[in-house]
């Protein structure tokens, strides 16, 4: 007999599981399917995000910047810490406590809700069915009046750098090293390369970052990305290579040969360890059967519509498996507006507001359009930019670069963009998003009390500034 629900959600990471809860919460009988699981075999919820992504890297992040600070970030504040060495086991350890802790933490919410957890690989079929294969390979059937696909996405692989998770690491396996290796070769300049690189580089390891376009962060505001990439190179010391392509690589037990091109012609270099970090895919392989009948994009990717519904009834698809940023929170704000359809109420989602974070040291944190974007469609606009170094609370946390900059209509003065490099920069472009939200002008920023001192004033004086008139800088 096929188990019958309200709601089926494929996966269970931040677009699956979210959607899960709250379609629970309004009453809906719902099951989630999802085929992750931990080192001993276990079901463990979160996906890509919290097992082996956005969680467990931020937790190594932190480790290692911690690091970097009582090496050499703490005499300015006259404390004298002598030699300090990293125990990289047990930084990794508290990596997995966390990622446990969280995981385990979603078993309980969906306890709590009442949503059915099932354990395996689901596949759409016709009907609305969902065919779940366990790890052992046995076979049921669910089906349900609604389907969300939350199906995620996968690391995309280079032929010419095989990942074995030994020598040559995706991400996932780069978040396991269990020693700093001496050198250390990432393929790909994006946001993950840049953070995975960023922790290695703390705890010792010279890395060399090799980019095939030559433009760096091509997707972030160039004044920005420009002040980013000193800050990378020159402060940090790490080794980017841009225009480079990496045209195979040769792996033994200790280390990788890779050979790469750029304007110079080729060239190699021995790494111990290998990090491919070149972008993800839609996680859609197999994920319906033929006579289900859904529609994928040129790109492998669930075809929706500005709703999340796919071409099949009452079928619907969320996260990274469909168009639109890869982004855990871009994923649980469309599993949360499809709940609520199903439900019978009125969903919202502002695609145009969705933040961007890159958690390196300073922090990148955008939302809305680049000055480069604004121009492209021909937009008037007006600029305005704050520095942290004229900032009084990011100068006694000893941060001394970085900056808020704001875009802004010329004619309506809305804001159209906010790019901060800086400290705490993820959490200060909430603001930013809240504003846009409720289509706010930097009149309306400029005019709002900011508590002093804060690193919330550079985003008061980055509104001032849009109007040429900061108050604690040169205009």
């Amino acid at each position: 007999m096929t188990d019958k629900f309200d709601v089926i959600v494929v996966g269970a990471g931040p677009a699956g599981y979210v959607a899960a809860i709250r379609c629970a919460q309004l009453g809906l009988n719902t099951a989630c399917v999802d085929e992750w699981q931990d080192s001993e075999g276990n079901a463990s919820l979160g996906g890509t995000c919290l097992n082996v992504g956005c969680i467990p890297s931020k937790a190594l992040l932190d480790s290692s910047e911690k690091f970097a600070q009582a090496q050499h970030g703490m005499d300015a504040h006259g404390i004298k810490t002598g030699k300090v060495s990293i125990d990289v086991s047990a930084m990794i350890a508290r990596k997995n406590t966390i990622v446990d802790n969280l995981t385990k933490g979603i078993a309980g919410l969906f306890k709590a809700n009442k949503v059915t957890a099932v354990h395996g690989r689901g596949r759409l079929l016709k009907d609305k069915q969902i065919e779940v294969t366990s790890a052992g390979g046995e076979q049921q059937i669910l089906a349900a009046d609604n389907i969300i696909l939350a199906v995620g996405s996968v690391p995309i692989d280079i032929p010419v750098a095989a990942v074995d998770n030994a020598v040559i690491l995706d991400n996932a396996g780069a978040l396991d090293i269990d020693t700093a290796p001496k050198k250390l070769g990432v393929i790909g300049a994006g946001v993950i390369g840049l953070e995975l690189g960023s922790v290695w580089k703390r705890l010792g390891s010279e890395v060399t970052i090799l980019e095939a376009v030559d433009t760096f962060l091509p997707t972030v505001d160039k004044q920005i990305a420009r002040e980013a990439q000193r800050a990378f190179v020159k402060e940090q010391g790490l080794n980017i290579k841009l225009g480079t392509k990496v045209t195979g690589s040769k792996a033994s037990k200790k280390s990788v040969k890779v050979t790469y091109e750029d304007k110079d012609g080729e060239h190699t270099e021995t790494f111990d360890k290998l990090i491919v970090a070149v972008g993800r895919r839609a996680n859609t392989k197999d994920i319906a059967s033929d006579d289900a009948g859904l529609v994928l994009d040129e790109r492998g990717r669930i075809d929706v519509d500005a709703h999340c519904r796919t071409n099949i009834a009452n079928v619907y698809a969320i996260g990274d498996a469909v168009k639109g940023p890869m982004l855990a929170h871009k994923g649980s704000e469309e599993g949360v507006a499809v709940a609520e359809q199903i439900a019978g109420q009125h969903a919202h989602i502002n695609h145009d507001c969705v933040p961007w974070v890159i958690y390196t040291h300073p922090e990148i944190a955008w939302v809305g359009l680049t000055e480069e974007q604004a121009k492209e469609q021909g937009k008037n606009i007006k600029t305005g930019f704050f520095p942290f170094a004229a900032n009084g609370r990011s100068l006694a946390m000893n941060e001394k670069g970085g900056r808020v900059k704001m875009i802004a209509d010329a004619e309506t003065d809305r804001i159209l963009g906010v790019h901060i490099l800086g400290p705490n920069a993820s959490e200060l472009i909430s603001e930013a998003v809240l504003a846009m939200e409720y289509s706010a002008s930097s009149e309306d920023i400029a005019r709002t009390i900011h508590a002093h001192p804060t690193l919330s004033e550079a985003m008061h004086e980055a509104a001032l500034s849009v109007s040429g008139r900061a108050l604690h800088k040169v205009n």
